[in-house]
Parts: C-alpha cells; structure tokens; sequence
C-alpha cells in the first residue's frame, strides 16, 4: 500500500512518517512544500520525497498519482491574521487536493481535523460527530468547510478529530515548556475542558485509519481522561519541575498576541501566538470517543495524562 502524507515536513506529519516506516507493506510518499524533510525520513528505500504546492492543482497530479490514500496534516498556521489567509490556506487548497484524488482515483483521504469544528463541548455534552456545528474560531470554522469538503467529494471519506496531542518533540508542549522553565508560562482563569491524547496513541490511530479497510467517517480521537488545560499545565510543570503557570488576565494574553502578530506582519517572522489562537484555546472540547475505541483503538497505551506524564 502506498500512502501519501501531505505537510511530512511539520510536526505531526513527520512524526507519523517515523511510525509508520515500521510498518511492514506500507510505502510512502512524502509530500513537502518549502519546508525539508527531516534527514532520518530520507534514508528508508520505502520513502519517496516529493515536491507539490497545494495552491498549486498542477503540481498535485504528480504527488497523488499511483497512491492508494492520502492522509492530510499540510497547513499554514504560525502566521498574524490568519483570519485572512485561512479560508484559502485551508479550504481552497484543500478543494485542490480532493480534486486531483479524485481524478487519480484515490478513493480513501484521512483528514487530521480537532473537536473545536462542532464549537464548544464539554464533558458532560462532547462532540458527536456533526457537520452542522457553529465553531468559534477561524481555525475551526475553515476546517470544518474542509471536512464538509471531504464528506461530499471522497468515497471513502475519514476525518480524525483529534484532541490535544502531548510529549515530548510536540511543538505546544515543547513551547510550553520552554516558557515554563523560564516561569513565563500564563494561561487565563476560566476552567477550559480539554481532550488529550499521547503522541504514541495518536500514531497508532492514525495507523489503524490507515490500514483498517472498512474506516469510514468520523472518530473523535483522545483518552478516557477528563482534565481542564489550567490542570494539565500545573501537571506539566511539576514534571518538569518548575512553578505552576501563572493566571493572567484575558486581556493581557491577547494583548501579548497581538504584539507577536504586529512583529510577524512586519518582519515575515512565524508568530508564536495569534488572537484566533487565543480564540480556538478558550473553547472547552471534548469527543465521544465510543466509535473511536471500537473501530480503530480499543486499547490505549496512556488511557489519562496521568499514566503519561513522563512522555512530557
């Protein structure tokens, strides 16, 4: 089976890319834009490394022509104002994509979406897996349009709702971290639900959605923990063995990502943090994972945060 993974030069495309170069009877084809693969993914004669531009639908025909399934990661997200580049970034591009798949005849498209596309969630009312919700940010809003996109031009569509991937190497926490140690870390004080999921079990999923043959759909990916993003931050910190996050005011947290996107604007920098950031952060998200765990993960490697902490 030959598998193309788009964005295999981001975080969660490469670290996909690693996992499944275990995999006996699969190859890939990885897909990058300006970004260069990572040198530990060009070394495996079962990778192929290849060059296409999503705006581009010309360039896609080379990229998707003789795979069996595309897995969707590429995006644009570390840029101010991504209110308006965001619905060409992520929905026309994403169109291009679809079209050219479906001129190839690549029946089956994984697309990595996040719980915030049905709006706000909780625990006691977690996302069911709609196409109908009234997401809050860009971000959500945009990638919803996609996944409405992918359910109404694939055969066999799959969207991966995945919650918030933790461990080491991933890029949030990292920052976090990075902030933490350094006791810049804030977060606001109303308590945010949030759904979790190891980096270790997010690649077994996305694996199973993968070579599973009757995948069809949409699963909430994340663990059986229920924690709020204030309680998770003041867990990382004792691990790493630091000061608990400070509570500070909304205003000042948006006031520090409008600085990041003014520099952005003006220098062409990646800004760390957005307002629409900022906007998909606040809102509580949480997945029925009950589809989830029957069809592709019946058992979790870190069922809590708790049992993985050690992996931040």
């Amino acid at each position: 089976m030959k598998v193309l993974i788009t964005g295999a030069a981001g975080n969660l495309g490469a670290l996909l890319a690693r996992h499944l170069l275990g995999r006996p009877g699969l190859t890939l084809r990885l897909m990058t834009h300006r970004r260069d693969l990572p040198d530990d993914l060009k070394v495996d004669e079962r990778t192929e490394v290849i060059r296409a531009d999503l705006s581009d639908p010309e360039s896609l025909h080379k990229a998707v022509e003789g795979v069996d399934q595309i897995i969707h990661f590429a995006g644009v997200l570390f840029k101010a104002n991504p209110e308006r580049f965001l619905p060409t970034t992520n929905t026309a591009y994403f169109k291009n994509l679809v079209n050219a798949a479906r001129e190839h005849g690549v029946r089956k498209v994984i697309l990595v979406s996040f719980p915030h596309v049905e709006g706000p969630s909780s625990f006691e009312r977690p996302a069911s897996g709609r196409l109908d919700g009234s997401p809050v940010s860009t971000h959500a809003s945009t990638r919803l349009e996609e996944e409405r996109c992918l359910f109404s031009s694939v055969d066999l569509p799959v969207s991966l709702r995945v919650g918030m991937v933790y461990g080491r190497g991933i890029l949030m926490i990292d920052a976090a971290r990075w902030l933490a140690t350094r006791g810049l870390l804030g977060v606001w004080k109303e308590p945010t639900a949030i759904h979790l999921i190891s980096k270790a079990d997010f690649c077994a999923a996305c694996t199973a959605a993968i070579e599973k043959t009757d995948v069809r759909g949409i699963y909430h990916v994340g663990d059986e923990g229920r924690i709020h993003l204030q309680e998770f931050l003041a867990l990382a910190c004792r691990e790493w063995g630091c000061r608990g996050p400070w509570t500070m005011p909304l205003w000042l947290i948006y006031f520090a990502a409008g600085v990041c996107e003014l520099y952005s604007k003006l220098t062409g920098a990646t800004s760390p943090l957005t307002r629409d950031f900022i906007d998909i952060g606040r809102v509580s998200y949480y997945g029925d994972t009950g589809r989830f765990r029957r069809e592709l993960l019946p058992e979790l490697k870190y069922p809590t945060v708790v049992e993985g902490a050690d992996t931040l």
